[in-house]
């Protein structure tokens, strides 16, 4: 495959996708378009996004967990049988969240497709290992191989299409994390408008998009998306969105609370926030080798991190006047996986999230140790 020379810093700004220029944003600056769109008049914003003036707003945000994610599309599931799951004003996702999140997006209609992704593969589905000298010369220890034809094969041009048709036709955003490896920055991708663009290469980009996110820093290699610059085709390398966030909704020092008036949105927006993660961590007698080692330490950084996530949320939801509502694995969910992507494990964890999404009171209210678990 041709490779493109590496995206210069000099260029970094002024970079886009061929053919969708607007197709993504640094996510931890207020993007461009959304800060243009609120000097417009209310009336005129209100033009814009029809079916998300004067109605209520429910926002749905999916965090990483890697076969975690399993937890996350049962709760999905679960909300789905007792009939009072919303559809979501906008969707984020971010690591395994990225592969949630389109389906999420489209509905419970796409419920099965759900299941399948976190049920039915285990670990050789998905990835090979390379030999120990390639996994030290190559750009990762394992191929994603496996990874990259199961994404291909589900999100395909029906999903495309759907995506693009509730951007059309009513406004709603779904917006899907990676990280800029070269910038070690967040990017936002606006699938909705990659999806309804029209280019030749929209369906061939998200499936990339959805699999960056998804790659686990290390262990998966990162994913090449061309740009352009100056004139000049580059290359740019983005890994699993995690690397910088867990979760995320919108970046806090955006004013969501001025849109909201504009749209003259009726009543408090509610913030859900799917963290496909337990709250304590696991015990594990790691062995004394680099590499273990370093996958401990790993899990232990982005725990902690998505603990960090969460607040973040949770402060900016208070802030611009938002419910806030969150759920995670619980803690007394104690089964081990014999590998990565165990499928016995997943199998159970999505059936753990299925039960926990028909129950009547599953959400926190505000971050664990806040306060007490109270009732939606």
């Amino acid at each position: 495959m041709v490779r493109n020379p590496p995206q210069p810093e000099a260029l970094a700004e002024e970079s886009k996708i061929p053919g969708i220029p607007n197709a993504r944003f640094w996510g931890d600056e207020p993007p461009q378009h959304l800060l243009a769109q609120l000097e417009r008049p209310s009336e005129e914003l209100k033009a814009r996004y029809p079916a998300l003036a004067g109605v209520q707003h429910n926002y749905l945000a999916i965090s990483g967990g890697g076969a975690n994610g399993a937890f996350g599309a049962g709760f999905l599931s679960g909300w789905t049988d007792t009939g009072t799951r919303p559809e979501f004003t906008f969707v984020t996702g971010i690591s395994t969240g990225a592969l949630t999140a389109p389906l999420a997006f489209l509905g419970p209609d796409w419920d099965p497709l759900l299941e399948e992704i976190f049920t039915r593969y285990s670990t050789k589905d998905l990835i090979r290992k390379r030999t120990p000298f390639a996994a030290l010369t190559a750009d990762a220890l394992v191929s994603t191989e496996g990874l990259k034809a199961i994404i291909d094969r589900i999100f395909d041009e029906r999903m495309l299409s759907a995506i693009a048709s509730e951007w059309l036709t009513k406004g709603r955003p779904l917006l899907i994390g990676t990280t800029n490896l070269y910038a070690l920055r967040p990017v936002l991708w606006r699938i909705q408008h990659i999806a309804a663009s029209g280019e030749p290469s929209a369906l061939a980009l998200v499936r990339n998009v959805l699999l960056a996110s998804a790659s686990l820093p290390i262990a998966f290699p990162p994913v090449r998306i061309e740009v352009e610059a100056a004139g000049r085709r580059y290359d740019e390398m983005h890994i699993d969105g995690g690397a910088v966030s867990q979760v995320f909704l919108y970046p806090p020092e955006l004013s969501w609370d001025l849109f909201l008036k504009k749209l003259n949105v009726p009543s408090k927006p509610n913030v859900y926030l799917i963290r496909n993660s337990r709250l304590k961590p696991h015990w594990n007698a790691t062995k004394p080798r680099v590499l273990p080692i370093a996958l401990q330490t790993l899990t232990s950084l982005i725990r902690t991190q998505g603990i960090g996530d969460m607040f973040r949320v949770y402060l900016s939801s208070q802030r611009d006047g938002m419910n806030f509502h969150m759920v995670n694995i619980p803690d007394s969910f104690d089964f081990r996986p014999k590998e990565q992507f165990d499928q016995d494990y997943m199998r159970k964890l999505f059936d753990v999230g299925r039960q926990l999404g028909r129950s009547k009171n599953p959400w926190y209210r505000e971050p664990p140790g806040f306060s007490t678990h109270t009732s939606a």
